[in-house]
């Protein structure tokens, strides 16, 4: 098989591999609701791809297509701050406060945790 057809039919697996996903997910939020549905797909493909049941070396390169076109999706959320800029000009230093307060809980969060999770491996290192 030439290398050119194999990269189409690499592209062609990792766009159904994703879009499976997201049909699950949207599935799962179907009928029991909670996160969104892009969020479980995304759960559906980490879990897929850690039990090795999607081929991670065919999807790598598309993977890595969108994730340098990933500013795409942030137009639209640009859009929406200039439509709607009276109310981030009357709110905005509270956005800017709930942004800088939740970023430094959840780094401190993730810290504390990194060190708990650090010192838990150290003594069972130290154990064996």
């Amino acid at each position: 098989m030439s290398k050119a057809k194999r990269v189409y039919i690499d592209i062609i697996y990792s766009i159904l591999a994703i879009m499976l996903c997201l049909a699950i997910g949207k599935a799962i939020y179907h009928y029991f609701g909670g996160l969104p549905g892009s969020l479980y797909g995304m759960i559906v493909l980490n879990l897929l791809l850690y039990f090795q049941l999607v081929d991670q070396y065919r999807i790598k390169a598309t993977i890595e297509w969108v994730i340098q076109n990933m500013g795409v999706c942030f137009v639209p959320a640009g859009v929406g701050i200039i439509n709607h800029f009276d109310l981030v000009a009357k709110h905005g230093l509270a956005i800017v406060s709930v942004i800088f307060i939740s970023t430094m809980v959840l780094i401190t969060f993730v810290g504390f945790a990194v060190q708990k999770c650090e010192a838990k491996s150290i003594r069972s290192a130290h154990v064996d």
